[in-house]
């Protein structure tokens, strides 16, 4: 019964606030951080339906470690489709996730998310990626955050035996300054995943770590960032594990 909860609030958003979408992408066209920031407070409010059908309850850690003044770069674990709503509706700024380059083919879905300053990622091409990489750049100098889950796809293997983080993701952060904040997701795919095509009621923890400043970082630690990050995302899910 959940999974027709679900699928129908998603069906009813995408049809229902198809107007407002044109009416932003007018916005848009004289305000660009209004369209953002009203796109935002939209889809926030939409996957908190999507989450209160699934029976989802989430626990919400550190969020005050994220500077509220200026972008960052969010670091997450991937392990289920439900880890991006459960991170927009907790995230304390505007923010784009990078997301793979398919789902750029999904019509009305994908549109609200180029209102989002959302970006997709091209994992074979590696121009192609580079200028994804450099877009993400822009959108952090003009003060948006941007999220990525440098795993690349979601991990089917154990919650805390993670995939190994793509370096390139954290030039973001390298080439702006901005802040790296570790994001720690536990039990999204007790959601979904671990017993497909049944949604179940589950409890889920988002754990916002302390930020980490590329530029106060010496160069070996700068050389190894990706690895730093994934082993205290590691230690997180170890921890946050009690708490389920």
């Amino acid at each position: 019964m959940r999974i027709v909860l679900v699928a129908l609030a998603i069906v009813l958003f995408l049809i229902l606030f198809l107007p407002v979408y044109f009416i932003l992408w007018i916005i848009g066209k004289f305000n660009a951080h209004a369209k953002t920031a009203a796109s935002q407070a939209i889809v926030r409010n939409a996957f908190r339906f999507v989450l209160f059908f699934a029976g989802t309850r989430i626990t919400v850690l550190g969020r005050e470690n994220v500077p509220r003044d200026e972008a960052v770069l969010y670091v997450a674990n991937h392990r289920s489709l439900a880890d991006i709503p459960v991170g927009y509706i907790t995230l304390p700024t505007l923010t784009g996730f990078v997301a793979k380059k398919e789902i750029r083919k999904i019509p009305i879905f994908s549109w609200w998310m180029k209102n989002l300053n959302c970006l997709f990622l091209d994992r074979k091409d590696m121009k192609e990626g580079l200028k994804t990489i450099m877009q993400g750049i822009e959108y952090m100098k003009n003060g948006y955050s941007m999220f990525i889950m440098p795993e690349g796809t979601r991990n089917r293997g154990e919650e805390t035996e993670l995939l190994p983080f793509k370096e390139g993701s954290f030039k973001m952060a390298e080439k702006t300054g901005c802040a790296i904040i570790p994001v720690t997701i536990s039990n999204t795919s007790a959601v979904f995943e671990e017993h497909i095509p049944w949604v179940k009621r589950a409890h889920v923890i988002i754990h916002y770590g302390g930020p980490i400043y590329p530029a106060a970082l010496s160069k070996d630690e700068k050389k190894h960032l990706g690895v730093s990050v994934r082993e205290t995302i590691i230690e997180t899910l170890n921890k946050d594990r009690a708490l389920l």
